[in-house]
């Protein structure tokens, strides 16, 4: 299952996506966990130390080699300079599992230990000094984009992607790459203006959104968020000494978090095991080259010298079982 944390800027969307984390990990699940926000703290709030996180490799430096890999024999993929982060994949491409040894894992992702488990953690390296005034960070987490076109995942397998803060998201396609999307909301003005303009964005691409009420403390706070986001209200959180344990770099074992906090991250994953059975690949296979084709015309031809448009294989949909070449 594809997850994407999102929210607004101080929301606690880290903290929740690593809480969420650490559950899937102690559930013994496969987890491959993405830290996509131009903010690089997926790393620490999983107990790396600032050495550690700083160490973890960057997608963005190694796409290269993650459109090498993933273009394989694909005969309308001429080379991998005329990839772009929509690519779509066809015949012949090579394709990502959850639960699999591959270069771009080898090169990409390194395990991180939980109680009672690992994940693989990926990331997309932070905005530098040579970025400023000349990048944008869409240009690195584009690598995040296309392994999510290329990747085939199934029940119980999970990819948890902590997003970039507020609408930002949607400088790309990568909004329609999951099963859900938890839309951390604080009970403030500020809080849910995101969750309205996310939904408003989202609402002509199928994407399963819900709300996660972050730093609720009573009510007043749970009555708010009922009234400005319905039903689409999943689950509320509260304050958590376990938490401002783990945010001083102290953390207990995950065990001792608190009962009606375990059964928060349970009911998201109750949520998000839901969406199984209501998966379409055929629609997924159509927004990857609906994005793409977008691209080409925008940009994509242009920066390649290439018809991109010619990249789309009309035979080809992405699903579970589909066969890649090796």
């Amino acid at each position: 299952m594809k997850i994407a944390f999102v929210g607004k800027g101080g929301s606690g969307k880290t903290t929740l996506s690593s809480l969420f984390i650490r559950h899937l990990a102690a559930t013994g699940a496969p987890v491959v966990a993405v830290d996509a926000d131009i903010n690089q703290h997926l790393g620490p709030a999983l107990g790396l130390d600032e050495a550690a996180a700083a160490a973890l490799p960057a997608m963005g430096d190694r796409l290269p080699l993650i459109k090498d890999y993933l273009r394989g024999s694909n005969p309308r993929i001429a080379s991998a300079e005329t990839m772009i982060k929509t690519t779509p994949p066809g015949e012949g491409s090579r394709l990502l599992r959850v639960n699999e040894n591959n270069p771009v894992y080898d090169a990409c992702a390194r395990p991180v230990e939980l109680d009672g488990g690992a994940v693989r953690l990926m990331v997309t390296g932070p905005f530098t000094d040579a970025d400023l005034g000349v990048a944008c960070y869409h240009s690195k987490t584009g690598a995040v984009e296309l392994c999510l076109n290329h990747l085939v995942d199934g029940r119980d397998e999970y990819v948890v992607v902590d997003m970039t803060a507020g609408s930002d998201s949607f400088a790309s396609g990568m909004f329609t790459r999951f099963d859900i999307t938890f839309l951390v909301a604080e009970p403030t003005r500020k809080g849910v203006s995101v969750y309205r303009q996310y939904k408003e964005y989202a609402r002509d691409f199928g994407v399963a959104l819900k709300v996660v009420g972050n730093k609720v403390q009573g009510e007043d706070d749970l009555d708010f968020l009922r009234a400005e986001v319905g039903d689409d209200l999943l689950v509320t959180v509260g304050h958590s000494d376990w938490v401002r344990a783990m945010e001083k770099g102290r953390p207990p074992r995950f065990e001792f978090l608190e009962d009606t906090n375990r059964a928060a991250l349970r009911t998201l994953q109750s949520a998000a095991d839901a969406t199984y059975e209501l998966r379409d690949w055929d629609r997924y296979t159509r927004q990857t080259v609906h994005f793409h084709l977008k691209n080409a015309e925008s940009w994509g031809n242009a920066r390649t010298g290439a018809d991109l448009a010619a990249q789309v294989d009309p035979g080809f949909v992405l699903r579970e079982g589909v066969t890649a070449d090796v």
